[in-house]
């Protein structure tokens, strides 16, 4: 027996839970701002009046420059302070959202979009870091990464929700002041509460590989989204090409350099590459079949936004409960069997969705949801939490800033891949069954989108009008379903690999 005994970690104190609850709620309105813009996009045109293109972007620079910064931002951090960063981000991020709710212009709110994006990328980052550092003690990290994880989910579920409301009774600008007394809160308390820490040894940012990250992450999204709205076309496969080239530059850069922006050595590690997949592909999945999911709510079957929200409140519940339950079960059971557990879980919810059909299938999509909700939930909780230990603390930031943008990058993905696939068999069901007396405009609008096709057929006399209807929502539902059937194949495969490797015994080595 050794006379010396390794000291339990540090139990966190009271501070420390007060300094999660605030944390966590900058996370929340992070995750709100992604989905609220949507609901406030018809009153909003015809208040500002913007291009197609502007309002396109009012949508979609939000996400953008988050995804681009978010590895930048991480390794700021690292460097400043972790605490610093957050209060900057959210001094930024309640500056623009004040801003944002009074502009006058479409270029104006486009602007603030843009800010609130680049302010965006240090909330989750700094975040997580500070909970790495904030929680010595296995049980409770995983449990304070739960409470961050359901943050997120709460703000998804609550998006919705709140900008329904707000939009019901105020002028569209509320659905963005909400996140100035989130952030006024965040400015007062996080001084108090939160504690500072940053890399005593890190050396300064490598600009080219700032720019090089930035660039690459850009294009690539730019190119996916774009790739996901008109399918394979030049305008989003170049983009993604030069993402792709870009971030092959960046990789080899940080290979050569003393202090890097992310430590390739890291993907040696099975545990932090197993983790980092498993995250990302789930995102891919969940992603992927989610935007579907809305849709038939809304067109297949004619629900409003608030009563679609109310429908997939459960799935988010499930996903907070699973995510604070997570760390529950990990006191009891290896985290990996949790892991392989819960990618089990969640193909089965997937294939559950395969029951829902045009006219009675709501019960189906809501437990199926929520099978698959307590099945991620695990997998991002604990993937997570395996992502930041696997770096050393001082490099914390960097870890989380790389996961964040693994999921940013791969839900972009899952909507271009598996969006590709169901609207490819959308058209080919369609068009198999496109009545001759539509016009050629109006038969390209039904290819297109299922709305279009529900417009088209209220246009055609006779019985024509309800059989072409009826034809367009089952071959949607059966894009649903296909999606489904992919989304399952994804979270099997995620599953294999996260038992080949993180299931494998190490080799015996004779002395």
């Amino acid at each position: 027996m050794s006379e010396h005994t390794t000291p339990a970690p540090a139990r966190a104190t009271s501070r420390d839970w007060l300094g999660l609850a605030v944390i966590a709620l900058p996370c929340m309105v992070y995750a709100m701002d992604m989905t609220v813009l949507n609901l406030a996009l018809p009153v909003l045109s015809a208040e500002l009046r913007p291009s197609a293109a502007q309002l396109l972007w009012m949508v979609d620079i939000y996400s953008f420059l988050v995804a681009g910064f978010l590895i930048t931002m991480g390794n700021l951090g690292d460097r400043i302070g972790r605490r610093k960063l957050l209060l900057i981000g959210g001094a930024a991020f309640g500056g623009a959202s004040l801003i944002a709710a009074f502009s006058t212009s479409a270029e104006m709110l486009i602007a603030m979009r843009a800010l609130l994006g680049v302010a965006g990328a240090t909330l989750a980052p700094s975040t997580m870091s500070l909970i790495r550092n904030m929680f010595h003690d296995e049980e409770q990290r995983r449990f304070a990464i739960g409470v961050w994880i359901a943050s997120f989910s709460m703000g998804a579920a609550i998006g919705p929700l709140v900008g329904g409301a707000l939009l019901q009774w105020f002028h569209w600008g509320s659905v963005f002041l909400v996140a100035v007394p989130v952030m006024v809160l965040l400015l007062v308390l996080g001084p108090l509460v939160l504690p500072e820490f940053k890399d005593p040894d890190a050396g300064p940012i490598d600009l080219a590989s700032a720019l090089l990250s930035l660039c690459a992450v850009l294009a690539a999204v730019y190119g996916i989204k774009t790739i996901a709205t008109d399918g394979f076309v030049l305008a989003g496969l170049l983009p993604l090409v030069v993402g792709v080239a870009l971030g092959w530059a960046f990789v080899r850069r940080q290979s050569r350099l003393a202090h890097p922006l992310l430590d390739i050595a890291l993907f040696r590690q099975p545990r932090f590459a197993a983790a980092l997949a498993a995250y990302a592909l789930a995102c891919l999945a969940m992603f992927g079949v989610y935007i579907f999911i809305t849709q038939y709510l809304q067109v297949v079957r004619s629900l409003d936004p608030l009563s679609a929200g109310l429908v997939t409140l459960p799935w988010a519940l499930a996903f907070v409960f699973g995510s604070l339950g997570a760390p529950r079960l990990a006191s009891w059971f290896a985290p990996v069997r949790i892991l392989i557990g819960g990618q089990v879980a969640a193909v089965i919810g997937f294939l559950m969705l395969l029951m829902v059909d045009t006219g009675t299938g709501l019960p189906w999509l809501v437990a199926g949801t929520v099978v698959m909700s307590l099945g991620m939930a695990p997998v991002f909780t604990l993937g997570n939490e395996i992502i930041i230990t696997s770096a050393p603390p001082e490099r914390a930031g960097a870890a989380s800033a790389l996961s964040e943008t693994a999921s940013e990058l791969s839900g972009a993905l899952g909507v271009a891949l598996l969006g590709s696939l169901g609207v490819a068999w959308y058209q080919a069901r369609v068009g198999a069954g496109m009545p001759a007396a539509l016009p050629a405009p109006a038969a390209d609008a039904a290819r297109d989108t299922l709305a279009g096709a529900l417009h088209a057929a209220g246009s055609l006399g006779g019985a024509d009008g309800p059989l072409f209807a009826a034809l367009a929502r089952g071959a949607f539902v059966e894009s649903l379903h296909l999606v489904t059937l992919a989304g399952a194949a994804v979270i099997a495969a995620a599953c294999l690999m996260t038992a080949l490797l993180l299931m494998r015994r190490p080799v015996a080595t004779v002395a």
